[in-house]
């Protein structure tokens, strides 16, 4: 007899009791091992002071890269709680239809309220979900694509929630270019919230026309978690600043944006143009900015 084919996403716990997976074709978890539901509520949701904006009437959200679906049920849970009549409207947009399909299992599900796990479930097999307070699209393919239609209509979103994986793996998700799609998408008092702290991606931020606003560390932290993220927005009196550090960071040859002209280059071409760029050019090397302010 021949024995089953495994599963292809296995759940693998994190440590808040949350689940997350590993892509073998990215070579990284899907979120945090620290926590994927605190990931989520901690570097997007209050980053983006959303329960701030949960008192409005309506509230139009994008993620992107949906993945298991935490971000939106995060946002969900969030907005419902503070203020259950608010209209909803969620764009996701997502390469890889069997990710949110397996997320809607038990226990991975386990810890949303009744309301937002059926949301999850009709929004990963139906691709959308329509209640009286709640119009949410799954759209299936290539972000660099989905994106422009959302652009083509004109639709823009009051919190951008950017969650591919890194730069280093899915450096078509992180370019100048796509980048500038996605601040195309930003409602003019919107907020976008990204886990990366990256020199190259905040350039990118900045091309799109944005202020550029850092997620801050505690006062106790080992010497190399100096943010946890970024946040974005077109008033900057809504962020908290780069400390000295990041504003530095931007100086230095990291900061060399990823570029991907057409929107349709691989990821080893994306990668080959960066390092070129990067080699050729006279801005400080990192290394040398890592030994200045002692970061290992």
């Amino acid at each position: 007899m021949m024995e089953p084919e495994p599963a292809p996403w296995v759940p693998e716990p994190t440590h808040d009791g949350s689940f997350t997976f590993f892509s073998p074709e990215f070579g990284e978890h899907f979120h945090s091992r620290e926590g994927a539901k605190t990931e989520a509520l901690f570097k997007f949701v209050q980053a983006t002071g959303l329960e701030q904006r949960a008192s409005q009437q309506t509230l139009k959200l994008l993620d992107v890269c949906y993945g298991l679906g935490y971000n939106t049920a995060a946002a969900l849970e969030t907005i419902w709680r503070i203020n259950p009549r608010c209209q909803v409207e969620v764009y996701g947009l997502e390469l890889d239809e069997t990710v949110p399909r397996a997320a809607i299992a038990p226990p991975l599900i386990d810890s949303w309220s009744p309301a937002v796990q059926t949301a999850l479930k009709a929004i990963a097999h139906d691709y959308g979900y329509q209640t009286s307070g709640l119009q949410a699209t799954l759209l299936i393919g290539d972000a660099r694509q989905t994106i422009q239609q959302l652009n083509q209509w004109g639709w823009q979103a009051d919190t951008i929630f950017f969650d591919p994986f890194s730069p280093r793996r899915c450096p078509q998700l992180w370019t100048i270019e796509f980048l500038g799609q996605v601040g195309r998408c930003l409602a003019p008092k919107g907020k976008f919230a990204t886990y990366s702290r990256s020199a190259a991606v905040r350039t990118a931020l900045l091309a799109a026309g944005l202020c550029l606003g850092t997620i801050p560390v505690g006062e106790r932290h080992r010497s190399h978690e100096w943010s946890y993220g970024t946040v974005a927005a077109f008033d900057p009196q809504s962020l908290h600043p780069l400390s000295p550090m990041e504003q530095e960071h931007l100086q230095t040859r990291a900061a060399i944006p990823y570029r991907d002209p057409h929107l349709d280059d691989v990821a080893a071409m994306i990668l080959q143009r960066h390092q070129a760029e990067q080699q050729h050019s006279s801005l400080e090397s990192t290394s040398q900015w890592r030994r200045r302010w002692s970061i290992r």
